[in-house]
């Protein structure tokens, strides 16, 4: 589910004269971009599953970061519609909050009149990316201590923003209700139905039968708070000489809903413990997560349960190739096993 549209860590492909392609989308670029001068070069930024996203330095040598929607909508699962109109709400949202590291909007353009998807543009950040960071483990590195810490102190700040409704924030999304519970079960169906749709096979019944079950835990959750859901290093930039958090991108998939689908979403793929260091970050802007507490325990499950079927059913529509995809494949089928077997 993750993109890291803005790791520079990846050789950028240009996006300059010199090859028919490269010409079209500069020059669609220029037309989208002109409110904010002339575009004088652009660099395609590799590294991402969902949307495409070009470096663009401008003639009086200002950057920007622009991210464009797929055109293509009949690859999309349910929940990717719209989401960089979302990025764009995020990043306004989160404008104006205190230690909050995100980059400003500079221009939006969803006509689809000039670049053929919705395009946001935004100012580039500095820092580098967490994994191009050479951290070492909390226990023999302070700058990865201190990443970790201040990870936890984001996610603290981002849950003091509430919403309106429970679900996913674009506001033309279907998959929004009034409870925590019926969001979440919007949502799960949604992953279901794209699994039908893609022919992924997938234990539905089970799944759903699950979800029915721990429905009343669902709606311990009273407060629609913003969630990211994708705070994993991709997404993430620091001061290599400090561990200092100086950067937080690619909000499109946040949702107003519970916090500890934001200890999910970090680290999608794992089922170990939630880190000390990250809810002490928490703790000490906010007061952090009882993971103690049954119910908490039970929406975990509940929350990995949903990370693993959707990167499951995505890897039929993305058509993912490489040595990477069946061990992926793997890991994700056995975290969905795992979540039910814990529910049951």
């Amino acid at each position: 589910m993750s993109t890291g549209t803005q790791d520079r860590s990846t050789a950028p492909e240009d996006v300059a004269p010199g090859a028919e392609q490269h010409d079209d989308d500069l020059a669609a670029l220029r037309g989208a971009l002109a409110p904010l001068g002339h575009a004088a070069r652009a660099e395609r930024l590799t590294g991402g599953m969902f949307a495409t996203t070009f470096l663009v330095t401008f003639d009086d040598g200002s950057e920007a970061v622009v991210k464009t929607a797929p055109t293509h909508q009949d690859r999309l699962l349910t929940y990717e519609q719209d989401l960089v109109r979302s990025e764009a709400l995020v990043y306004r949202l989160l404008a104006d909050v205190p230690g909050v590291p995100v980059p400003r909007v500079l221009l939006e353009d969803f006509s689809r009149s000039v670049w053929p998807g919705d395009l946001v543009a935004a100012s580039r950040l500095g820092g580098t990316p967490w994994g191009d960071c050479g951290l070492g483990t909390v226990d023999d590195d302070p700058r990865a201590a201190r990443a970790e810490h201040e990870l936890g102190a984001l996610m603290g700040r981002l849950h003091q923003v509430t919403g309106p409704v429970f679900g996913y924030v674009g506001e033309a999304s279907p998959l929004r209700g009034g409870t925590w519970a019926e969001a979440f079960r919007l949502m799960v169906e949604a992953a279901l139905g794209d699994a039908e749709r893609w022919a992924v096979p997938v234990p539905a019944d089970e799944v759903r039968a699950t979800l029915a079950r721990h429905r009343p835990t669902l709606d311990q959750v009273r407060t629609p708070v913003l969630v990211h859901t994708d705070l994993w290093p991709g997404n993430l930039f620091l001061d290599p000489a400090t561990g200092e958090l100086v950067g937080v991108i690619d909000p499109e998939r946040a949702v107003w809903g519970d916090p500890l689908l934001e200890l999910v979403g970090a680290d999608q793929l794992g089922r170990g413990p939630v880190p000390p260091g990250l809810l002490a970050g928490y703790a000490s802007v906010a007061p952090a997560p009882d993971l103690d507490d049954d119910g908490a325990r039970v929406r975990l499950e509940l929350y990995r349960l949903y990370f693993a079927l959707v990167m499951r059913v995505e890897l039929v529509p993305r058509a993912y190739t490489g040595e990477w995809v069946d061990g992926h494949r793997a890991t994700l089928e056995t975290n969905l096993r795992a979540a039910l077997d814990s529910l049951a």
